[in-house]
């Protein structure tokens, strides 16, 4: 089975990740497979605008926008927190994404190409400031935005942040990205890790707007979903060195008067991700333990000992935990329900591979129809620079075989009555068969092998059948339809040009995240948008928040040098979907 391959961009960044050491038109949008004219319709409703003059890697920094010198860039690339308080959305963003690589990558050189640039070391930050690690050079401080929803205005709050204190304007600049936002009785909190130590948090008052402070949580290192449940706030975090130690699920104490109170309700072997309510309780996916937001994070030993611990310990796996009865003792979860989660999928159900299923992060949730349903996520390279690092390529072709075999798109699954006489659990989109190393082949050199998965999807293939397709990254009900935004490589893989043909067995990509309906729970899912509506360089849907059948929708955009009005542009996006 063929993957994806590594052209020069992605055999560049293969490099400048020290793994090796040697503009598209969009298909028409609102169109589904079927070439009808789906039921919604989808309108943008803020963009991210230029913010910084770029002349080139390591150069220091022209003045403006406008840009005298020098070109325009754009470095808010996601809406990562995103929620509604009556006729407001609030948001948070995250910079350069794309370029904020953990630890555990080698970064070695400096990326350029049209759509992006990652300075890295060479950026002027890191070249004013030494002690700031490479991997962090192409930070900007997020920023906070309201959009009122009756007259459509976008309204920039950062400055309600920074000019509060010295410490409130500090604590923003140490913050990697606003990656988390809920609303809940007259409170705002927008979240996200911190560059230094544990997760930063910022409170708004609903109803005045009035900024209401912020603060650190040094136990915790890393949150990205809220969630309400019977009228309670809760939320996933990690711990250890990026969230990679550990997990936790914390319910909200707050209100406006003290909006950082936060008791543990959930303790988890590997850090939390999304986060849902379903029949009477609550799930968590998680993210591994052995890797970390693309970082090739060691296991114990290497070699095939190490292989073997890693298939032998499937509770570090990401995983699907469900919590105890919501409606047990006291009203929703509280303390003495911390050690009381069980473990109820892993990828070990599902990928052949030891290796491979190690870097499998689950991602978006949802409740829809009495399932619940929920998909994976593959970082790019991710699995690739793991198995590199436990089985060490011999030569150029089994590194190229090592890449091909690795790449996954996400499966989509769903399931119910967890733990019960009646539990089932469905594979709806994913493999019936996937391939998988095995160290002793060929008087131990090793081969791939294709090997049964031991399901057979319901409606189709991994990705939707966009072999592109890595991320199921969100999931939202909203008027009866259960919602998945995705994220898409394939424009960063193939450089923005359009493969001859598709991989056998799949659909042709298309560059641009894609959005997808279940319009009933028996039903296959339907496109509403394969083009990251209209726009190429839309690589993901980040999050969503219903409103009825309304649906508001943050974008993935990192393409920070594409800023010319005359073309697609590069940086977030917020946009509406409206039933027709």
């Amino acid at each position: 089975m063929r993957r994806l391959q590594p052209p020069g961009r992605l055999l560049t960044v293969l490099v400048a990740l020290g793994l090796v050491t040697t503009s598209a038109v969009p298909a028409a949008a609102e169109v589904d497979a079927g070439g009808t004219r789906p039921p919604e319709s989808v309108r943008l409703l803020a963009k991210a605008a230029a913010d910084e003059c770029f002349a080139g890697i390591g150069v220091d920094y022209p003045a403006g926008p406008p840009c005298a010198v020098g070109q325009e860039k754009v470095n808010q690339s996601y809406v990562w927190g995103l929620a509604k308080a009556g006729r407001k959305l609030w948001f948070g963003t995250g910079a350069n994404v794309l370029c904020l690589k953990p630890d555990g990558y080698n970064v070695r050189e400096p990326i350029l190409n049209d759509d992006y640039a990652c300075e890295f070391a060479n950026s002027q930050p890191a070249r004013q400031n030494p002690a700031l690690p490479a991997n962090l050079g192409d930070h900007r401080p997020p920023e906070v935005y309201t959009y009122d929803l009756a007259d459509e205005q976008l309204t920039e709050r950062t400055a309600d942040v920074t000019d509060a204190s010295p410490a409130d304007a500090a604590l923003l600049r140490s913050t990697a990205g606003l990656r988390s936002g809920a609303a809940h009785r007259g409170v705002v909190l927008l979240a996200g890790p911190s560059l230094v130590a544990g997760i930063n948090l910022f409170a708004f008052d609903t109803f005045t707007g009035d900024y209401l402070g912020s603060t650190n949580l040094g136990d915790y290192e890393n949150i990205r979903h809220f969630t309400v449940a019977d009228g309670v706030l809760y939320a996933g975090v990690g711990m250890g060195t990026n969230g990679g130690d550990a997990g936790r699920v914390l319910r909200w104490t707050g209100d406006r008067t003290n909006p950082f109170a936060f008791s543990v309700v959930g303790d988890l072997p590997t850090q939390a991700a999304d986060i849902a309510a379903h029949d009477g309780r609550l799930y968590v996916t998680t993210w591994p333990k052995s890797i970390v937001e693309g970082a090739a994070a060691s296991l114990d030993t290497a070699g095939t000992t190490g292989a073997d611990q890693a298939a032998d310990n499937n509770a570090d796996l990401g995983s699907l935990w469900m919590s105890p009865p919501l409606a047990d003792g006291e009203p929703g979860l509280t303390p003495p329900d911390a050690t009381g989660w069980t473990q109820v999928w892993s990828p070990a159900e599902y990928e052949p591979d030891p290796v491979v299923r190690r870097v499998y992060a689950i991602g978006g949730l949802a409740s829809y129809g009495g399932h619940l349903y929920w998909g994976t996520m593959h970082v790019p390279l991710q699995a690739t620079a793991l198995h590199v690092r436990v089985y060490p390529p011999k030569n150029q072709e089994q590194l190229a075989a090592t890449v091909e075999n690795t790449q996954r798109a996400f499966a989509v699954f769903r399931g119910r009555d967890f733990g019960g006489a009646g539990e089932t659990v469905e594979t709806l989109y994913g493999e019936s068969e996937l391939p998988a190393f095995d160290p002793t082949a060929n008087n131990g050199v090793g081969a791939w092998e294709t090997t049964p998965t031991g399901v057979t999807p319901v409606h189709g293939r991994s990705g939707f059948g966009d072999q592109y397709n890595l991320y199921a990254w969100k999931m939202t009900v909203a008027g009866g339809r259960l919602y998945i935004g995705t994220m898409d490589f394939a424009y960063i893989a193939l450089e923005g040009e359009m493969p001859a043909e598709p991989e056998p067995g799949y659909d042709a990509p298309t560059f641009g995240s894609d959005l997808w309906s279940f319009d009933a729970p028996g039903r296959p899912a339907r496109a509403i948008d394969k083009t990251g509506f209209g726009n190429p360089l839309n690589q993901g849907v980040r999050t969503m928040v219903a409103d009825g059948s309304t649906l508001y929708i943050g974008m993935a955009n990192p393409m920070n040098l594409r800023t010319d009005p005359s073309t697609h542009l590069g940086g977030w996006e917020l946009h509406k979907l409206t039933r027709r």
